[in-house]
């Protein structure tokens, strides 16, 4: 499918999908006109990249993950542990912001209670 169609597709803009390319990130196959050409799985792997990056993964680790995915199933290994790594790194930041939260409603609670008293 032809980049529109398949920005339409992910939700994600044509600039984007150019701006992945361009980094790596994803590899494109072109036609003899050399139009981008997608195909029905790279939904899946583009989507897979946004989910990354929503979690915080840099863009030189996506870019890392991307070639060893490119590579084959000889690095399944590698993405493995960068995925556990990645992971671990997700939890500690729910971990963070389960306090964060909790420390909000805290101080909400209180400021609630304080104006009650004033009332």
């Amino acid at each position: 499918m032809k980049i529109g169609d398949f920005a339409k597709a992910t939700g994600i803009p044509p600039s984007t999908l150019r701006y992945y390319e361009e980094k790596g990130l994803m590899r494109v196959s072109r036609d003899k006109s050399g139009y981008r050409c997608y195909a029905a799985q790279d939904i899946a792997w583009v989507q897979f990249i946004q989910r990354l990056k929503d979690t915080g993964m840099l863009l030189r680790d996506i870019r890392q993950y991307a070639a060893l995915r490119y590579a084959g199933s000889a690095t399944m290994a590698e993405r493995l542990t960068m995925l556990e790594k990645h992971r671990n790194h997700v939890c500690a930041m729910q971990q963070k912001w389960t306090s964060c939260l909790q420390n909000l409603d805290d101080k909400i609670m209180f400021y609630r209670q304080e104006i009650a008293k004033i009332r």
